[in-house]
């Protein structure tokens, strides 16, 4: 499990690493790294998304590993709190930033409208709320960018929370094999006095 601790709030994200191995691996790679620390959300538009990971506050876009390929035919669909890829009009452009879907954006599916869609590998699992109130900020255009919130959403610390397997231990049960010993009297006879 992901975490994003924000300064709103913190939100926990699985990850598929099955159905989107190289996505999965490149979106933990960041997080390992700390790339994502001190960065904003930088793009809010309701009821659609949030999309963080590229920009720290000012908009000073931070430069990412190289891009990776699109992996949106993998049967994962864009509802909303799953965690998608950001990319440009190029298929296989998807390096750091990734948004969170605020309500179903089923057209952003495979094949979406260019052939190819936005690749979903993972989902808010903790902090929905959280995700909502990021979703509900005021914005405003910022130079060049817009739908940027007018205070910053900050993403302060992320971890990766490793998966702990519980160990199943088996109980031993012991039956002790109790023999009842089982005594038969024998009737006693009153013995009378001849007279």
């Amino acid at each position: 499990m992901i975490i994003f601790e924000t300064n709103m709030g913190e939100i926990c994200i699985e990850v598929d690493a099955k159905k989107a191995p190289k996505t999965a691996k490149n979106f933990i790679d960041y997080v390992e790294s700390g790339f994502y620390e001190g960065t904003i959300f930088h793009r809010v538009i309701k009821n659609f998304m949030i999309q963080g990971g590229g920009f720290t506050q000012g908009m000073s876009e931070k430069s990412g590993a190289p891009e990776i390929e699109n992996e949106a035919k993998n049967g994962l669909k864009n509802t909303k709190y799953t965690v998608a890829m950001a990319r440009t009009t190029m298929p296989h452009s998807a390096s750091s930033q990734f948004f969170i879907n605020t309500s179903d954006n089923s057209y952003l599916d495979y094949p979406g409208q260019d052939g190819w869609g936005y690749c979903v590998f993972g989902k808010v699992v903790e902090g929905q709320d959280i995700v909502d109130k990021i979703n509900g900020v005021s914005t405003a255009n910022h130079g060049m960018h817009g739908d940027v919130p007018e205070n910053a959403v900050i993403i302060n610390k992320t971890t990766v929370k490793k998966a702990t397997k519980k160990k199943t231990v088996a109980k031993k049960t012991t039956t002790k094999k109790v023999a009842k010993k089982t005594t038969t009297k024998k009737p006693t006879v009153k013995k009378t006095a001849k007279k």
